[in-house]
């Protein structure tokens, strides 16, 4: 029972954040599973890619009813991380846990600064599209939704907008594309963990997280961009001095 309740509040706050921000889902997904349910970091990235593409395929729903995805740019880019993400879903299995969650510690902080920083609104929206950085930057990413599970768009977002010249709502949209794609790629690497899951956990957790996107595109409109991150920037250094703790101790 302790378990359904944390899988719940878990995946609740997994689909806000997808919701309202357009990534950091998966970086709250991991910790939760390995910290609150008892998962393995190996585990953990498999089911945490489940998870983020359930409520990434919803939220992306909500925000392509509101016009804010764009289909043959996010496509593009997410194709460019397609073949990274499967490549490096196979090659997880071989890396010991410990490098995992020092490696994810590092993503989460590095998500943190990403959201601190003050937002480059100068270039959104200008500028033309740089096909080499932009495949660049999708092969990176896709890199890191197969090796640690995560989705990305802590890092697709602002790529969006500085690479590709999306304006914000824009690319908060077209990022869930690329998660759901980048995924897809990753799990299709791992179908062989994937039965040996605790599924009474994640169906409740990927239950709570598609209601949660829901109510976190619905937050978006209500509470400024700016404030979301900041909270949920001081939410993720906490996660990543936990985890960095408990990997060198």
């Amino acid at each position: 029972m302790t378990a359904l309740i944390l899988a719940l509040i878990a995946g609740a706050a997994v689909g806000l954040a997808l919701g309202a921000l357009g990534g950091g889902g998966s970086v709250l997904a991991v910790p939760a599973l390995i910290y609150l349910l008892g998962f393995t970091p190996a585990a953990a990235t498999t089911a945490g890619l489940i998870i983020v593409t359930a409520t990434s395929l919803t939220a992306l729903y909500a925000h392509a009813r509101a016009g804010r995805v764009r289909w043959k740019a996010g496509a593009a880019f997410a194709a460019a991380g397609i073949l990274p993400a499967a490549a490096a879903g196979a090659a997880a299995a071989h890396v010991p846990q410990t490098v995992l969650t020092l490696a994810f510690a590092a993503v989460a902080a590095l998500s943190a600064a990403n959201m601190l920083r003050p937002a480059d609104t100068a270039r959104s929206g200008s500028g033309g599209v740089r096909p080499g950085k932009a495949a660049g930057a999708g092969a990176g990413l896709g890199t890191l939704t197969g090796l640690l599970g995560v989705g990305g768009g802590f890092l697709a977002v602002p790529t969006l907008v500085t690479v590709l010249g999306f304006e914000m709502e824009a690319a908060v949209g077209t990022s869930l594309l690329v998660i759901t794609v980048n995924s897809l790629a990753s799990l299709a690497t791992r179908s062989g963990t994937a039965a040996s899951l605790d599924w009474a956990v994640i169906g409740p957790f990927v239950g709570t997280a598609i209601l949660g996107a829901w109510d976190g595109k619905r937050m978006a409109a209500k509470v400024s961009g700016p404030r979301l991150q900041r909270i949920f920037a001081m939410v993720l250094l906490a996660v990543a001095a936990f985890m960095l703790a408990d990997a060198v101790t």
